[in-house]
């Protein structure tokens, strides 16, 4: 074996001495021999693995080349300049003055072949390392080393030395399927090639020579050996001192490879899948606090049956970035389904579509949170909901109904508004709601009779937060808009008064109470829990149940879901932060309230005269209008403005933005006087609780 390794070093040196002596007899005649050479297929270089990256630029997965290899990108700046002292020191001391080939390294290399009879030491630069790497042969007799020694000469007059560097990085080898450092430091030692000490930046050095021979898995020994003498190098060399090589010789040699990053699995073979030519993807994903959530998870689910799973979702409110997706709590288990991504899974949503339902009655003026609502028995056709606790709390504020979950208040709110109604509002604002197909949209899409997934649902909470307005989800880093296109959720005052009264929701025991607006939801037969928490910057969503949407008793998202959610977003250390008031939130008490606003009615008699009476609707102005009175010149205030009605029961009621402002006359008129500019919403509310609105730009 040593015999055969000293005739292909003997073979390369004659052939570097060769070209030595080419280049003395001129530079034409070296130019010709390498413009004779065949190009390199360059694709060679560029094939790397697909790597997705979180937000800051750090290592999300990395996934196989399609020959099965790790060769993750990187660039001399992604390492730690003490690895290139230790790679100089040890292959190439003057790889900075040589132009391929270290003419001094050749001359000393044969002397000492010529003095000892046999090859004492090669003369191979880093430059014809990367030349073999490129264009691997089989064979290593004379012409193969010369054409080597030629590819070096070339690669030096067409490329920097800092591309050469970067090539040698990227392609060297490190045993099995390892290609390049940084996949051999996260490999070998679970660091990025910065983060490396002396002793593991030695061995990586060394691998290269002989990386099969050396694998620290299957000969610890003589990667240790390989190891020290790069070490006994540097100390020679004067780039560590005594103690730090003493330091650098006691550090273990790993026996294992370790697994690469496996971050938020699913969300990165979407993106993958989205865009398969590009190899490096970058995430709106926060490693740390995905890595929070993941573990957080994994820790529930120890307690946790076999079969059941759960998911979380966390977005950046202002800017819909998807800040961690946690599909499952394993992505290896069977028995949880772990390689299902349920951040996508369709699901009934139970009682967490409850806040708007309320949120559509409020800007409707149908409620106002103080509004007095009947939590009695009552029946629609065949169905007569019920209560959770199979209890009746008779009349209640629409916020007490709301922070208890009561299902009847919430029912005759739809009723009221219309089903029909809140689910094209949610579609608008691009919820993406699965109904049954030829099934007329009834009251009980708002008890959780529908589908949607976690992401989209947490989505319409961060719109509440946003004072009613939704944006896109965006999971991509150059998917980020500086204006997002927004959609109507509904409008500033009613979103803030849902998270209001969120806000006040019992949170579990041992949770802070009144700090963190938060909706639970139990689906029909306990298939799936709910819980979603909010504050001005950030909405989570959390789901829990099993993969294949079987029942599992005493799954209840109060119970279940709700103290996984307070779990996470202390995990994270997010202190929740108030949702500012917007202008026109009228605070008052149910007594205080406009006669329509103190009870939601439904006990108006149903005489000829009122049914055969128009439905009310606004008149003027129209919808969309947008109205000039003068207030862009400067005007605080402007002269009034008339709003008409037709229709509906006598008194009617004008509210601005949800705050009643006038009575209307007996020619159904009322004047308003604006006082800024901007969109507003008027609504009408006649006696039997009927409403109309419009919105309006004034200007």
């Amino acid at each position: 074996m040593t015999g055969e390794r000293d005739r292909r070093l003997a073979a390369g040196l004659f052939a570097a001495a060769g070209l030595l002596a080419a280049v003395g007899w001129g530079a034409s005649a070296l130019d010709g021999a390498l413009d004779r050479l065949p190009r390199l297929d360059p694709r060679l270089a560029e094939v790397r693995s697909t790597v997705v990256l979180d937000r800051e630029g750090r290592l999300l997965r990395p996934f196989l080349t399609e020959e099965g290899r790790w060769r993750l990108p990187i660039g001399v700046d992604d390492v730690d300049p003490r690895f290139f002292d230790l790679l100089f020191a040890y292959e190439d001391r003057r790889f900075f003055a040589h132009g391929g080939v270290d003419a001094r390294a050749v001359a000393r290399a044969i002397g000492q072949a010529a003095r000892r009879g046999r090859v004492i030491s090669g003369a191979s630069t880093l430059t014809m390392q990367v030349a073999r790497l490129l264009e691997p042969r089989e064979t290593r007799n004379l012409a193969a080393k010369s054409t080597q020694v030629l590819r070096a000469l070339d690669l030096e007059r067409r490329f920097s030395k800092r591309r050469i560097l970067e090539l040698y990085l990227g392609l060297a080898p490190y045993g099995g399927n390892l290609e390049g450092l940084r996949a051999a430091a996260l490999a070998w030692f679970g660091k990025e090639p910065k983060r490396l000490s002396l002793g593991e930046t030695a061995l990586l050095v060394a691998l290269p020579q002989s990386p099969e021979t050396r694998r620290p898995d299957r000969f610890p020994q003589a990667a240790r050996r390989a190891r020290d003498r790069v070490l006994d190098r540097a100390l020679a060399a004067g780039i560590a001192s005594a103690a730090d090589v003493a330091r650098a010789r006691s550090e273990p040699i790993p026996t294992e490879r370790r697994p690469f990053p496996n971050f938020a699995p699913h969300l990165c073979e979407d993106l993958v899948a989205e865009r398969p030519e590009e190899r490096i993807i970058v995430a709106t994903i926060d490693r740390s606090r995905q890595a929070a959530l993941e573990r957080l998870l994994a820790e529930r689910a120890e307690t946790w049956p076999t079969d059941r799973s759960a998911a979380i979702v966390l977005l950046d409110v202002a800017t819909g970035e998807l800040l961690a997706s946690v599909g499952g709590p394993d992505y290896f288990s069977i028995p949880r389904a772990g390689s299902v991504d349920l951040t996508r899974a369709v699901r009934s949503p139970g009682s967490a579509l409850k806040p708007f339902i309320y949120a559509r009655a409020f800007e409707d003026g149908v409620a106002h949170p103080e509004t007095m609502l009947e939590d009695r028995p009552a029946r629609w056709g065949a169905w007569a909901p019920e209560n959770f606790e199979q209890g009746w709390a008779g009349l209640v504020t629409a916020r007490h109904a709301l922070q208890q979950s009561l299902n009847m208040p919430a029912v005759q709110l739809l009723e009221a508004i219309g089903p029909q109604a809140l689910v094209s509002r949610l579609r608008s604002a691009g919820a993406d709601l699965i109904l049954a197909d030829a099934t007329p949209t009834g009251l009980a899409v708002g008890l959780g009779g529908l589908g949607i997934r976690l992401d989209d649902l947490t989505r319409l909470y961060a719109g509440l937060a946003r004072g009613g307005t939704t944006v896109p989800i965006v999971r991509r880093l150059d998917e980020r808009r500086l204006a997002p296109e927004r959609r109507r959720l509904t409008d500033p005052v009613a979103a803030w008064y849902v998270a209001d009264i969120l806000r006040g929701a019992p949170a579990p025991p041992n949770a802070p109470q009144g700090r963190l607006a938060f909706k639970t939801g139990t689906s029909w037969g306990f298939r799936d829990a709910w819980a979603i928490g909010f504050d001005r910057r950030f909405a989570l969503g959390v789901w829990v149940g099993r993969p294949d949407g079987r029942p599992s008793p005493g799954l209840v998202g109060r119970l279940v879901a709700a103290p996984l959610l307070f779990d996470a977003w202390q995990r994270l250390g997010i202190e929740p932060e108030g949702i500012p008031k917007p202008r026109g939130v009228l605070q008052a008490t149910s007594a205080s309230l406009p006669p329509p606003l103190r009870h939601l009615r439904r006990d108006v008699p149903k005489t000829l005269a009122a049914a055969a009476r128009p439905r009310l609707e606004i008149t003027f102005p129209p919808d969309g209008a947008r109205l000039d009175l003068g207030l862009a010149s400067g005007v605080e205030t402007a002269d009034p403005l008339s709003l008409e009605a037709h229709g509906g029961v006598p008194p009617l009621t004008w509210l601005v933005d949800g705050r009643p402002v006038a009575t209307a006359d007996g020619r159904r008129r009322s004047l308003w006087r604006p006082t800024g500019r901007g969109f507003s919403r008027l609504s009408v509310i006649d006696a039997t609780g009927a409403s109309a609105s419009v919105e309006v730009r004034l200007e």
